[in-house]
């Protein structure tokens, strides 16, 4: 089952930031091989981290609860939220899959929270959806992409998408025209810089 973890920081937590790092690290080691996309979301000028977002395939719901929830950084109040969702891969690959080129680094995650009894509209909507991210322009920019789902994996409510475009305006346009956000299905949606994270970047 792939899970979206997006644990927002809490302000003041810099030095305990810096203090459980290692201890960070080491817990999500043993993901390593469960790991499809992780990295820190950022302040608009990417200078200051302001949360942290993560893909991973678990076995259950009791597995996406300790990764969540027994993560150091978690259990010593760095976060001031933590939303876990089932999420569906809609791409099929993880974020080293992406084929980026060195300093390719405007990515952003956006997270739209679906508003409830819009199945329909939603159902209705799908294909016009996928083709508009399929269009030019918008397909090559997806790292990841794929819907939000309820607990049991049944329901759509929402979106989690990985993209990698010139800057946030290209993004905010690119979602103007979706038609799940023409058509109002979103209670809210979020645009975070982000960057790819993990050992590997140092």
């Amino acid at each position: 089952m792939e899970y979206f973890f997006y644990c927002r920081g809490r302000p003041g937590t810099e030095a305990l930031l810096e203090e459980l790092a290692e201890a960070h690290w080491s817990f999500m080691d043993g993901y390593a091989e469960a790991m499809i996309a992780r990295g820190p979301t950022l302040t608009p000028d990417r200078t200051t981290w302001t949360g942290s977002m993560h893909m991973v395939d678990l076995p259950d719901a009791q597995a996406a609860r300790v990764f969540a929830f027994q993560e150091p950084f978690y259990r010593a109040g760095v976060y001031g939220e933590v939303l876990v969702r089932r999420w569906r891969n809609a791409l099929g690959r993880t974020m080293w899959d992406y084929p980026a080129e060195p300093g390719d680094d405007r990515r952003f995650l956006v997270i739209g929270r679906g508003k409830p009894g819009v199945e329909a509209a939603r159902q209705a909507l799908e294909a016009a959806q996928r083709r508009w991210f399929g269009e030019p322009g918008h397909r090559d920019g997806f790292i990841l992409r794929g819907p939000l789902l309820s607990d049991d994996g049944a329901g759509w409510v929402g979106s989690a998408l990985l993209v990698q475009l010139g800057d946030r305006a290209a993004v905010e346009a690119m979602l103007a025209g979706a038609p799940y956000v023409q058509a109002g299905l979103y209670a809210s949606v979020e645009v975070h810089d982000w960057q790819f994270g993990g050992r590997h970047q140092g």
